[in-house]
């Protein structure tokens, strides 16, 4: 099956695409110039495959938590491809892809982003296995997670040396992912192609899955409150 597909969710842009003779990566740490990028990635790599737009039969891109304007731009060159060519389109949340790399490693794997304002987004996995909910917290309100078990902690996701040294004296019980700040395209693309025959396709409607309003609408609604 001929699948394209956008991790869009940080500053570590990166693309993949399962074709005829198998799949291909592409990654950019672009420093968020997604939108200058994205599609000249996506052309090179369906002319390294051999293949044309048309012949794409599934695309998906992150669902989120990331990058507010970052997520906004892998959903619409997914949607803009469902639509144009009548193809399916999944998403899939972010923080699943980051942790699913680490699935056979022991103890918790946190995939965590900086979620500015003093905060990460982040999740606890064991083996794969989600633990927690898409949290939105502190790094002390983190350690004191963390704290809770006595399990090694690694850490990854592109910002994930930036958590660590913000856990203070805690930082010492935490390793962080010698891979953190690659793309997850790989992982995406996984994800993609084996929930679509048990999930199927997001819906008309479906939208990226933000933890919290960006800064823009959080100054729009404050404004309009004074």
């Amino acid at each position: 099956m001929n699948i394209l597909v956008f991790d869009t969710a940080s500053a570590v842009i990166s693309l993949a695409l399962s074709g005829p003779e198998g799949a291909r990566f592409l990654e950019s740490d672009t420093g968020m110039r997604h939108a200058e990028v994205l599609l000249d990635m996506a052309d090179s790599l369906l002319h390294a495959a051999g293949l044309g737009a048309r012949d794409l039969e599934l695309t998906g891109c992150m669902r989120g938590p990331g990058s507010f304007t970052g997520l906004r731009i892998g959903f619409a060159a997914a949607k803009a491809l469902s639509l144009s060519l009548g193809i399916p389109l999944v998403s899939i949340p972010t923080l699943d892809c980051m942790a699913a790399s680490l699935a056979a490693q022991p103890g918790l794997a946190v995939p965590v982003i900086d979620a500015k304002q003093g905060r990460f987004f982040a999740a606890l996995y064991r083996r794969g296995e989600r633990l927690s909910p898409y949290l939105d917290e502190s790094p002390d309100s983190l350690a004191a997670r963390f704290a809770e078990t006595g399990d090694p902690i690694l850490l990854t996701g592109p910002d994930a040396p930036l958590l660590k040294a913000r856990l203070g004296s805690f930082g010492d019980r935490v390793a962080v992912d010698s891979a953190h700040r690659q793309g997850r395209a790989r992982e995406l693309l996984e994800a993609v192609r084996a929930g679509y025959p048990e999930n199927g396709a997001d819906g008309p409607d479906d939208g990226p899955l933000y933890l919290r309003k960006s800064d823009a609408e959080l100054k729009l609604i404050t404004g309009s409150a004074v």
